[in-house]
């Protein structure tokens, strides 16, 4: 393999950047550096540890596709075994020595044609390829409530668990009611003295199985064309499409089918229907990312759990007074509230060729050609970045077809064939023009809901087309959309 000589960053030390620095290694690069800002790898799933945490995409789909695992236990992995398996997989590829810990970047700045970058405490790096795998959920959202700091006993977001709280024979208060906190509230119904569930907006619950796999199928998993075939590759791809199209089009077969699986579920699965139609969403199936759960509907019906639908109206002493004028006195109160999703890379100054200033270019909202890359900023790469896909589906997946597209680009700087590439402004502004229009004709804009893919203008600001789109357009760049500079000339072309 030849030997590639240009220096790599890699920032942060999730999925994304484990991903990024084996496919790096792999097409020869080995001076290669990953900046984490926490003590380990993981992400996400480092930073969520809360009870019941569990991923809605099943086991066998959220994998590297290079690196499949057997040992699942259950159909929807637990957390803690997907961060263990993201441990073992640095471990298999070697990556421990490209690892930095605890830095938390600061600044990048693109400077006579490198990229040079400063972390907390005063380190200093430089490179040549700037790679951004910073997530979008990891900055905790806490909500504004009033009297949140008079509050006498634990509280904590659920990113942020704080495991040495006992939970038995407490009262427990979870606030938010996305996939996390229907999450918590299964895990600790039944278990708890009191579970509390805070719901402004009741969301639609689609059902699911969440069986355990059983040590003979584990051990035949082994075989990777035993494993290959209860995937169900094809089966699980026209899933995701049929998924993405009911986000496109409300009206097509994939929505109407998916509407009536979450409203048979509550019809069927609710017994008292006063609780029912509290429970009952105003809004259109998928217009909030779609919660998968196989026991939430059980567990606020348990005799110890109560859903709360009253508004907050501040926090006290010993619990939440909901408007009502209602003290409900509790020991734990459990935001899970969310992230801020429009984070990225900030907060920190980022700053390209020509005073290209990432605040900005992102003053009404943070965008990038493809997810991938912006105009003014050379040579650095986005995984997962602004206006990709989402849903419930793998990221892990879109993340290595978007590498894939990386890669091109990269093979463009590899064999000297451009010294700076990045995509035209005009590439930019044509996409985001196309982008916003298509999203607003989403379930997102038009399901009648308020959700955190919108942005601060009420645009979605999610990838807004179906998956097969995605795949193609991450085939193969559009060379016309991107400027190639060779600075030993002083010209730039069209690659």
């Amino acid at each position: 393999m030849m030997q590639q000589k240009k220096r790599v960053v890699v920032i942060g030390a999730g999925m994304a950047g484990i991903l990024a620095g084996i496919k790096l290694q792999e097409a020869g690069f080995s001076d290669i550096a990953i900046y984490e800002k926490a003590d380990r790898i993981g992400g996400t799933w480092r930073e969520n540890t809360y009870p019941g945490l569990t991923c809605d995409v099943p086991s066998h789909h959220y994998t590297y596709t290079f690196e499949r695992n057997p040992d699942w236990s259950r159909h929807l992995p637990p957390g803690a075994e997907v961060q263990a398996y993201f441990e073992r997989t640095v471990t298999k590829y070697g990556l421990e020595k490209l690892l930095h810990f605890n830095k938390q970047a600061t600044r990048a700045e693109f400077l006579e044609g490198r990229w040079h970058l400063e972390f907390e405490g005063g380190q200093t790096d430089a490179a040549d390829i700037l790679i951004a795998a910073t997530g979008v959920l990891h900055k905790p959202k806490y909500p504004t409530l009033k009297g949140l700091d008079s509050f006498q006993g634990d509280c904590f977001h659920s990113a942020r668990w704080d495991h040495s709280v006992t939970l038995e024979n407490k009262r427990i208060g979870v606030i938010g009611n996305g996939s996390t906190g229907v999450q918590i509230v299964s895990a600790l119904a039944g278990k708890a003295a009191i579970v509390e569930h805070y719901v402004r907006t009741p969301q639609w619950i689609m059902p699911v199985e969440n069986g355990h796999f059983s040590v003979e199928e584990r051990a035949a998993f082994r075989d990777p064309e035993v494993l290959r075939a209860a995937m169900k590759i094809e089966e699980y791809n026209t899933a995701v499409e049929r998924y993405t199209m009911a986000i496109v089009d409300m009206k097509s077969e994939g929505a109407r089918e998916m509407a009536a699986y979450c409203l048979a579920n509550l019809e069927q699965n609710v017994k008292d229907p006063v609780l029912r139609e509290r429970l009952r969403p105003d809004h259109t199936p998928l217009c909030y990312r779609l919660i998968f759960s196989p026991d939430y509907y059980d567990a606020i019906q348990h005799p110890n759990a109560a859903l709360i639908t009253e508004d907050i109206d501040c926090i006290e002493h010993d619990g939440i007074r909901t408007r009502d004028g209602e003290l409900h006195e509790l020991d734990i109160i459990v935001l899970a509230t969310g992230f801020h999703a429009d984070t990225f890379m900030r907060p920190m100054v980022f700053r390209g060729r020509n005073d290209a200033n990432l605040d900005s270019l992102w003053s009404d909202g943070p965008k990038s050609y493809l997810a991938i890359t912006l105009p003014g900023f050379p040579n650095f790469f986005m995984l997962n970045g602004p206006n990709g896909p989402v849903g419930n589906f793998s990221l892990i997946d879109i993340a290595e077809h978007q590498w894939d597209y990386i890669a091109q680009l990269i093979d463009k700087l590899a064999d000297d064939e451009c010294d700076e590439i990045s995509p035209y402004l005009d590439s930019l502004l044509q996409f985001e023009t196309e982008r916003a229009a298509a999203a607003k004709e989403t379930v997102w804009y038009k399901g009648g809901c308020t959700s955190w893919y919108l942005d601060k203008n009420g645009v979605p600001a999610s990838w807004p087309w179906n998956y097969s789109r995605f795949v193609k357009e991450m085939a193969e760049p559009d060379w016309s959309a991107f400027e190639c500079v060779k600075r030993q000339g002083n010209t730039s072309s069209n690659t």
